[in-house]
């Protein structure tokens, strides 16, 4: 019989779960062209991911943030739907270590009305829960506030616990807290910042994830042939 290495998970969401990764672009887009008049690359897109949204926009322009937070709050809900996008292996991988054992939440940047509504676009919100979100603490990643709340609220240390996400912010969060920390390639993080972190491990498929998690067996990709 398996047995999960930890037996409370909690998992990013935005590019760690679910590929909101081409939804978030779009909607900075949207807002920067709208509100802006600007159009801004992916790449700078992508590098918001991760922070709460207002405080990044307000950092960005503190004049206009309100206004961009709005516009892509709009845009960003009413094509979630259309443009968010399911990992493959995600919903299978969350049903093995439930199976094993394990108790599953979320802990993620989004207020927790987006959070369902992602989860629930890509068939996954009957498989995990979201315990921590924007309006449930003051700081935020990667600050360990979030990660220690939601800790608290389903009762373990967070010493016992991991929390697995794809951007550097979740690790230093991670690190923060005591929690240990997974790092994983598909969403917006860099390989190299990522493992400047210095997490337990980092994984480029959901494959290597599961069996990370459930067996707790060193992640050694095959060579390519």
């Amino acid at each position: 019989m398996t047995t999960p290495r930890w037996q409370t998970i909690f998992f990013d969401l935005d590019g760690t779960l679910a590929n909101t990764i081409p939804l978030i672009v779009a909607s900075y887009q949207h807002a920067f062209r709208e509100v802006r008049g600007e159009e801004i690359d992916d790449a700078r897109a992508r590098a918001w991911i991760g922070r709460p949204l207002l405080a990044a926009l307000l950092e960005e322009d503190p004049e206009r943030g309100h206004d961009l937070d709005s516009t892509y709050r709009e845009w960003n809900l009413a094509n979630t739907a259309r443009l968010i996008e399911r990992y493959a292996g995600v919903p299978e991988m969350l049903a093995a270590l439930t199976e094993a054992g394990a108790n599953l939440h979320i802990v993620t940047s989004k207020r927790t009305e987006t959070a369902r509504l992602a989860l629930e676009a890509v068939g996954i919100d009957h498989l995990i829960d979201v315990v921590g979100a924007l309006e449930h603490t003051t700081r935020h990643k990667p600050d360990p506030e979030p990660l220690l709340a939601a800790a608290a609220k389903v009762g373990v240390d967070p010493t016992a616990a991991v929390y697995v996400g794809d951007a550097t912010v979740d690790m230093l969060a991670a690190r923060a807290a005591g929690m240990s920390a997974v790092a994983v390639t598909w969403g917006a993080g860099e390989r190299a910042a990522l493992e400047a972190t210095d997490p337990d491990t980092v994984v480029d498929t959901v494959d290597e994830l599961t069996a990370y998690l459930v067996n707790g067996a060193p992640v050694t990709p095959e060579p390519p042939e």
